[in-house]
């Protein structure tokens, strides 16, 4: 009762969470920690490797490494609150903090939509114009591609962020949901807001069409192009090279289309926690294992980085067996 009354004098807004009321709350926290554990790591051993090992310094694999710090930066925005909240009884988030927790995962969601989409136009120079690829795909290109892609999901947090808050919010501060995310945000409003949710949802699928326009052209050029080709191993090196991307694709697109595109009547809180927690906590985890997994020059990099560490230790105790 007095959280309750606290709250109803304050801007302070309460999560509930993935599950809202969990009978193994110790349980779930050790699941989310390990997965956001896991992420991290691979996505920061991702940076570490693409930055130090000169034979992954080549666009593909620098527009790659802007993925995993997306995925990195993204899954710190939602995930340690998450946790913190599983442990504590006050599950508070002011109304700054859910603001800030808004226009960020807006920002990093637009930006890797942009940077997926950029993704397959590189696939699609390295295919179809070998020849062309160190022109098109030159240092200055890279870089534009990249800043483009931040620029594009900030330009979506800074429209949508403003007026989701500008809202009247007088009645429930618990938001159902485990982080600030607009469509649980905006149930809690006095006022009617199916005009904004109206044209949010437009926003979001414009801004959808963009790199998906980019990703089916790129797609259709590059499978016409394979299908031209002679050479068995030229056809197999092509879809090692597209298979990864088309998997990452898939996946976070897939999420996107629920959220952004299905109409309303389609969701529900429950639903939309699930489809939210799979591309906020396990897409960040999934994308730099499958571009490992997957990738000889990852692998290869991987191998030479422990080669050369172990060189070094053995180095280390020979230098003290002489002392």
């Amino acid at each position: 009762v007095n959280m309750e009354m606290v709250l109803q004098n304050s801007t302070d807004f309460i999560l509930l969470g993935l599950i809202t009321h969990p009978t193994f709350p110790g349980f779930i926290f050790a699941v989310v920690f390990s997965i956001f554990l896991v992420a991290v790591t691979a996505n920061m051993v991702m940076i570490l490797l693409i930055h130090t090992d000169s034979h992954l310094h080549t666009p593909m694999y620098f527009l790659l490494s802007q993925l995993s710090i997306m995925d990195t930066v993204y899954i710190c925005i939602t995930v340690p609150k998450m946790l913190q909240d599983l442990l504590s009884k006050e599950k508070t988030i002011s109304f700054l903090g859910c603001a800030l927790q808004i226009f960020l995962y807006l920002t990093l969601i637009g930006g890797e939509f942009f940077l997926l989409g950029l993704m397959a136009y590189d696939r699609y120079v390295a295919v179809c114009n070998p020849l062309q690829y160190p022109l098109l795909m030159n240092r200055r290109i890279c870089l534009f591609m990249v800043v483009g892609s931040w620029v594009g999901g900030s330009l979506d947090g800074f429209m949508l962020t403003p007026f989701t808050m500008s809202f009247p919010y007088c009645g429930s501060r618990e938001i159902n949901h485990f982080f600030c995310e607009i469509p649980a945000v905006l149930r809690l409003s006095c006022i009617d807001t199916s005009l904004y949710q109206t044209l949010m949802y437009a926003c979001c699928v414009l801004m959808l069409l963009i790199p998906i326009s980019i990703i089916s052209v790129s797609y259709t050029r590059i499978l016409l192009t394979v299908h031209r080709m002679n050479s068995a191993e030229g056809r197999r090196k092509a879809f090692a090279t597209c298979s990864s991307h088309i998997m990452v694709v898939i996946i976070f697109y897939g999420a996107a289309f629920y959220t952004n595109v299905l109409p309303q009547s389609y969701h529900t809180p429950e639903k939309d926690k699930i489809v939210s927690a799979f591309y906020t906590i396990l897409t960040p985890m999934l994308n730099p294992l499958i571009y490992s997994l997957r990738n000889k020059d990852v692998a290869t990099a991987l191998r030479r980085i422990q080669e050369r560490c172990t060189y070094s230790q053995k180095v280390r105790a020979g230098d003290v067996s002489k002392k």
